[in-house]
């Protein structure tokens, strides 16, 4: 098998599919591993391009085989998709990603770093708190608005509660359920504020993440999140593919040599996408306290469109501004020219 060059890798939980092809794309071997066995194959074959999904354990697995010498690339699962033959099965999958990587023109994923993979597992954590006590604060309101009892919207009345259970005749299990949620509210509180100076501390620790800051609009959780999404920014050849990464540039329907542009495409990480529009937003509220040529790009827009078509071009030209920081190791200018759209 000296003759391999490129090991297509089906990852699964338990068991590994492996397909090896040689330089002529004819197929050399199949076999079916174990992860243990998976180790140990790699630790002891030639140095070769090793490819897999972009999915569970891959940013593991490509750090590990690298240490091995071999040379890793991951492929975003939609990509490999096209290249299945016939019905599907591991073995097929594992051809499939062999495939996809020998085109020329593929695109790959750079594998995480472990610190990367740690930052963006404490910011889904804490997007899953956030969910959770949404979901109890409306099921507070639901409860009480079924006797009688309406709330104004938000989370600031349900801090008091004691205060509103005094104040109306609730039934006594009633009152005991909505303690027992409120608790949770608490628990659920001090977990994000936890988490919050985690980020705060793992932040103010990483260089990236303080340059971050400085892009008007963008506070510690959106920087933390950038930072651990584009590193060094080298994975992305300009500032405009980082923010079509984050589905913040219009999606594209043109045929016959007309150009059909339509909204955002809305690919890619949605938490990212997401903060950086709330960033645009909060920018948009505080024009009046801003200065620097974004701010006067945005004055300008707001003259001619919609206020939500404004927010998304903003975060857009945010996402390649946070590419351009990350990528320069410079600081934002907030004079400076900024990248059209």
């Amino acid at each position: 098998m000296q003759n391999v060059t490129l090991v297509g890798i089906d990852l699964g939980k338990h068991s590994f599919h492996l397909h090896g092809q040689d330089k002529a794309g004819k197929a050399v071997f199949r076999r079916k591993l174990s992860r243990k066995q998976l180790v140990e194959f790699f630790a002891t074959f030639h140095a070769c391009t090793v490819v897999m999904e972009a999915c569970a354990g891959a940013h593991w697995m490509a750090r590990k085989l690298s240490q091995f010498g071999h040379t890793v690339k991951l492929i975003s699962p939609q990509f490999v998709r096209p290249f299945v033959k016939s019905n599907k099965n591991d073995f097929v999958d594992a051809e499939a990603i062999c495939e996809a990587a020998a085109r020329p023109s593929m695109r790959f994923v750079t594998p995480k770093t472990e610190s990367q993979q740690t930052l963006a597992a404490l910011h889904r954590v804490r997007q899953a708190l956030v969910r959770d006590r949404v979901c109890t604060i409306n099921q507070m309101h639901g409860f009480l608005l079924e006797f009688g009892v309406s709330l104004p919207v938000g989370y600031a009345v349900v801090k008091r509660l004691s205060v509103v259970l005094a104040e109306h005749q609730l039934p006594p299990r009633l009152v005991a359920i909505l303690e027992r949620l409120h608790a949770h509210f608490k628990y659920l509180t001090q977990q994000i504020v936890d988490i919050e100076k985690e980020l705060d501390r793992q932040l103010a620790e990483d260089p990236v993440g303080q340059r971050l800051l400085t892009i008007p609009g963008v506070g510690p959780i959106t920087a933390s999140l950038l930072a651990s999404e584009l590193g060094d920014g080298k994975q992305y050849r300009c500032g405009r593919d980082f923010a079509a990464a984050v589905g913040l540039v219009p999606k594209q329907y043109s045929t016959g040599g007309r150009a059909n542009l339509l909204g955002i495409s809305k690919r890619g990480d949605k938490n990212i996408r997401h903060l950086l529009v709330q960033c645009a937003r909060a920018l948009m509220l505080r024009l009046d306290k801003q200065s620097g040529r974004v701010v006067d790009w945005v004055r300008a827009m707001l003259t001619r469109r919609h206020s939500s078509v404004v927010a998304c071009a903003l975060a857009s030209k945010l996402a390649r501004i946070a590419w351009a920081v990350a990528s320069s190791n410079t600081v934002f200018d907030r004079q400076a020219s900024v990248p059209a759209l």
